[in-house]
């Protein structure tokens, strides 16, 4: 009789451990939660979670399955660390989806060394680099911000219509920089303006005078620093500061974070001017605002709007999939984000829900933008133009790509 109840209190936990697992459905965060954007992946890491808390409060995925969401540490600058971490989700913690890699370097190592080999579907909120379109990807690669052939582009067209002609560039040697760097140096001399020095320096280093010798040298008093504001961004800029060589410091979308300002100091860096991805004045814009703020979130955090995409969007995909199955879900994403359809803005993951069990398509407009895919997984967007002000990085408006 005990052995019998033994057996009995034994299957009774296994079916319990399997309903356990069948309740959840995981999806992966990468993220450089140590590294050059440490102070940045919070935020980021907040609008992906916000995502996951409205998809679980309302019905859940599939047959009322929770989101859970693992992270990894990629370090930004560390294609070891990120391989590490991707493979980690997709062969221990068996992910449907990945949300992120943030840098570029780590979104193209996990894809090729982890997701593309597991057929895991990858939504990077933040790798800007024109090296992720160039991937071969198998169609499993995404991103929910704009390419940098794009923002080198408009950070270019503001200098120059700030009258700003002369420049000395110093990028971070990576595919982020290079790719950034290369836009942006394109653009602005084909804009009439005059790059009088375009120098590569290496990330973590304690020392960048010798390249900001040379840099000063040009006579340029005006420095564009493509690179991480928690690393050597901001090493260069302080001891660029401290030598009193320019008058003017510029920044793309990785030094916009006010761990910058607070680092070398508002006073230092008042008039600071930056660029970011942001997000076009959409009804998804303004509900994601509210929502984000009622959550005690700042929306207008870098890349939160783009986190918070990412992963409604692959929620959307699995809910439309119809299962937690890797097959078919970079086709699923496709449809659930492209027109035509019923539009589904943030937040309304109920109303997607009865869409979907209904046979209706559905269009899913965000946060951060219509979210269009095309043939290499990317996306329009819009730039905005930061500036420090009052010991902080405020938004000014948007950048008229049309003018």
């Amino acid at each position: 009789m005990k052995k019998r109840v033994l057996v009995s209190a034994v299957a009774a936990s296994a079916l319990a451990l399997s309903g356990m697992a069948q309740a959840e459905v995981k999806i992966g965060f990468l993220g450089g939660f140590t590294g050059g954007i440490e102070s940045l992946t919070p935020p980021i890491f907040d609008g992906a979670n916000l995502a996951v808390e409205q998809i679980n409060a309302q019905g859940g995925l599939l047959d009322g399955q929770d989101i859970v969401m693992p992270t990894g540490d990629t370090t930004c600058s560390d294609a070891s660390a990120a391989s590490n971490a991707a493979d980690r989700m997709v062969n221990t913690e068996q992910v449907t989806a990945i949300v992120g890699a943030l840098c570029t370097g780590a979104t193209v190592a996990a894809a090729n060394n982890a997701a593309i080999p597991g057929g895991v579907t990858m939504v990077s909120p933040a790798s800007t680099a024109p090296a992720v379109t160039e991937l071969d990807d198998n169609d499993l690669v995404f991103r929910t911000v704009p390419s940098d052939a794009f923002q080198g582009e408009m950070l270019a067209k503001l200098l120059l219509e700030k009258g700003l002609e002369e420049v000395a560039v110093t990028y971070v040697n990576n595919d982020y920089g290079r790719g950034l760097s290369e836009a942006f140096v394109t653009a602005f001399e084909n804009g009439g303006g005059t790059v009088l020095d375009d120098l590569a320096h290496e990330d973590n280093r304690a020392d960048y005078r010798s390249e900001l010798g040379s840099l000063a040298a040009t006579g340029a008093e005006t420095l564009v620093v493509l690179a991480y504001a928690d690393t050597s961004g901001q090493t260069v800029v302080r001891q660029a500061y401290e030598s009193g060589m320019f008058t003017q410091y510029v920044g793309g979308d990785g030094m916009v974070g006010d761990s910058l300002v607070e680092a070398i100091g508002a006073d230092v860096l008042d008039g600071m001017i930056a660029t970011r991805p942001g997000s076009p004045e959409l009804p998804g814009t303004d509900m994601f605002h509210q929502q984000a703020e009622e959550a005690g979130i700042d929306p207008s955090a870098v890349f939160a709007a783009q986190a918070y995409d990412a992963t409604f969007l692959l929620g959307l995909a699995i809910e439309q999939n119809g299962s937690a199955d890797r097959e078919g879900l970079n086709e699923a994403l496709r449809s659930v984000a492209s027109a035509p359809g019923e539009v589904v803005l943030p937040g309304e993951w109920e109303k997607a829900k009865e869409l979907i069990a209904a046979g209706t398509e559905i269009d899913y407009e965000g946060a951060s933008g219509t979210q269009e895919f095309d043939a290499s997984g990317d996306v329009p967007g819009v730039v905005q133009e930061m500036r420090v002000e009052d010991g902080t990085f405020t938004i000014q408006g948007y950048v008229d790509a049309d003018e």
